[in-house]
């Protein structure tokens, strides 16, 4: 928990350094939209960054229990529901938004009659039935946390609606009652905002239902679980290894980085007619097997006790918490899992930082090359006469209109810009990917047999990859078009303009490639023949549509933020030399109306060029700054 706390101590520390660069960067002028976009973005990364963990079992396997030891402790009781049977019917996440006030927030199971996915009904306020949390009345909380094990029954017609009942499925066809119903989850999901210290930190906490509703929900499977930070597989001590825990931890898991097995309840294997090492060797020899069935080396399965843990530590018990053997699973996951994520953050927040110092240079650097030349023109003036001073004037007089003049051939330019700027936005544009959506949703309806649904699936991605390679593209030929234009300007008037600045739509190439491999695992040709087609449409393809729709809005935003800046560099350095060549004209005007005011105007530049060195070297010894507490450790 210290280690989780430390993090976000280094993550307030870095923000309040990185803010105080940026304000004294906005003091200097030494920052155009480019960079206040960077810097929002290096201070948002850092504001709203969250490490999620998600808790995954069989029911009855002690998940709850498990987040209850680990994290709730302090309140003296169990929060979460936990006994015997099922106590999570619907994917609970538990965070904390501070624009909200301590609630429960819970989607209705009828939701999953429509065409959209959970993560399409975040920002719906008006979809979500929404219960307050009392934080002084643990009990009433308790109370208000049991929602989430809540169930109804339904005609069975209603229950196959929401993709929860097949006919085709043995295993479900079985739970039609009498009257014709079936039990079914009162709640499609449930979000749990806490002011606990762990979640003010940016901690997501994910408590999954039971195996089976993990293939009845696919935010489940094509989101929440493969996006964790850490995913801890809870397995029954007494039990080891089912077939089940095997199937769902090949399908949803895997090993890799931050996934963890745990052994639960193994003070169900604590024999009072053995020694305490007889015990620990049976607990040791079971460890070793759910190691090996599930290709883990032996150290990253841990053996423990929830309940015993909790107990120990409402009750100052420190003898049963050592025995519960939480301490290490604790120490575990907290010392894999921030500096994994903390090592994300810095690498993002390096290239954030060094983008706002290279462009404070080239502000700087324009800034003192301005100075030195008018500085060198003023005392190229001493001694001359007003003839002499009348003719620099007629000079800089024309360089300013011969300015001016390149500055309507940019208006073209702008007209060419302002043509592939649309272009892009058809290419990636949202009624393209919904024309997608519809294609893919009636080719599936018209296969014949389900291994036939697999073909449109395919052509899905396939177009929704091409339409992203021609986005590519596109981006490509503006920013070439760009650069050649910045190079032009630059050798016709002097300037030192860095190129555009690059802009790769790969990662949501990656992010669809990403849940096409999700959804080929999922339903390889054994499930498409086993599931009926009804069931695999309602749960997957509008998840699958969701997440593609995401990435085709979050890489919209990309391309919108990048043509809006496209163009900052070098309209700010022709602002910044329009102005130059202004204060230039003035300055010699006056010298030449009054000639004893040459030195007065030297000194001024010269007090000035002094200034500015200044003010760029405390820049410098900021950016240093930042640099330096982002290399701290947590």
């Amino acid at each position: 928990m210290q280690d989780f706390q430390q993090y976000g101590a280094w993550r307030a520390k870095v923000a309040q350094a990185l803010d105080a660069y940026g304000t004294a960067l906005r003091e200097a002028g030494a920052i155009d939209g480019a960079g206040e976009q960077g810097l929002e973005r290096a201070l948002a990364r850092l504001r709203d960054d969250r490490l999620s963990v998600a808790f995954v079992a069989e029911f009855s396997r002690g998940k709850s229990e498990l987040i209850n030891a680990i994290f709730f402790a302090d309140y003296g009781q169990r929060i979460l529901p936990s006994s015997a049977g099922r106590t999570t019917m619907s994917p609970t996440e538990l965070l904390y938004d501070a624009a909200l006030p301590p609630c429960i927030r819970l989607l209705p199971i009828e939701t999953r009659a429509a065409h959209l996915s959970t993560s399409d009904y975040r920002d719906d306020s008006a979809a979500w039935t929404v219960l307050p949390l009392d934080l002084d009345a643990p009990d009433r909380m308790q109370e208000a946390f049991r929602q989430v094990s809540l169930t109804r029954r339904v005609p069975s017609s209603e229950a196959q609606e929401y993709g929860l009942w097949d006919p085709e499925d043995p295993d479900t066809a079985t739970s039609v009652e009498e009257d014709g119903t079936v039990e079914i989850p009162q709640w499609r999901h449930a979000i749990i905002n806490l002011p606990h210290p762990l979640l003010k930190q940016g901690l997501v906490i994910l408590d999954t239902p039971g195996l089976n509703a993990i293939g009845t929900e696919p935010e489940l499977t094509l989101n929440l679980i493969p996006n964790a930070h850490a995913v801890l597989f809870i397995l029954a001590a007494e039990t080891g290894v089912t077939r089940s825990d095997i199937e769902v931890w090949r399908t949803h898991i895997g090993a890799g980085p931050g996934r963890l097995a745990v052994l639960n309840k193994i003070d169900a294997m604590w024999d009072e007619l053995r020694t305490p090492e007889q015990n620990d060797a049976e607990i040791a020899r079971q460890q070793a097997d759910v190691a090996r069935a599930l290709g883990l080396d032996s150290a990253r399965v841990y053996p423990v006790s929830a309940q015993k843990a909790l107990v120990g530590k409402i009750n100052g018990d420190m003898a049963l918490f050592e025995k519960s053997r939480m301490g290490a699973l604790e120490a575990a996951l907290f010392h894999d899992l921030i500096p994994a994520r903390k090592d994300i953050v810095r690498r993002q927040l390096r290239q954030d930082l060094e983008l706002l110092a290279a462009g404070e240079k080239t502000f700087g650097a324009a800034r003192m090359r301005d100075l030195v030349e008018q500085l060198q023109e003023l005392k190229s003036l001493r001694g001359k006469n007003k003839g002499v001073i009348a003719h620099m004037m007629r000079r800089v007089d024309m360089e300013k209109k011969e300015f001016d003049a390149s500055l309507l051939k940019l208006q073209g330019t702008r007209a060419v810009f302002a043509r592939l700027s649309t272009e892009l936005y058809s290419t990636l544009g949202m009624d393209h990917v919904a024309a997608q959506a519809d294609t893919v949703r009636a080719g599936m309806a018209a296969a014949r047999f389900a291994t036939g649904m697999r073909g449109p699936v395919r052509d899905y991605f396939t177009a929704a990859r091409t339409s992203l390679d021609a986005s590519q593209a596109k981006v490509e030929e503006i920013g070439a078009m760009m650069d050649s234009m910045t190079r032009k300007f630059s050798a016709e008037h002097g300037l030192a303009l860095s190129g555009p600045m690059p802009l790769s739509l790969e990662r949501y190439r990656r992010e669809i490639d990403e849940v096409e491999t999700l959804f080929l695992k999922q339903f390889g040709t054994a499930t498409l023949l086993i599931t009926s087609r009804a069931t695999l449409m309602e749960r997957f393809i509008d998840s699958i549509v969701s997440r593609v729709k995401r990435s085709y809005q979050a890489a919209n935003a990309d391309a919108e933020a990048w043509l809006k800046i496209l163009m900052a560099p070098l309209e700010t350095a022709i602002r910044q030399h329009r102005e130059q060549l202004r204060h230039r004209l003035a300055s010699i005007e006056r010298i030449h109306d009054a000639t004893d005011s040459l030195e007065q105007k030297i000194t001024a530049f010269e007090a000035t060029q002094l200034e500015w060195e200044g003010r760029r070297a405390h820049l410098a010894d900021m950016a240093t700054q930042v640099a330096a507490v982002l290399e701290q450790a947590a």
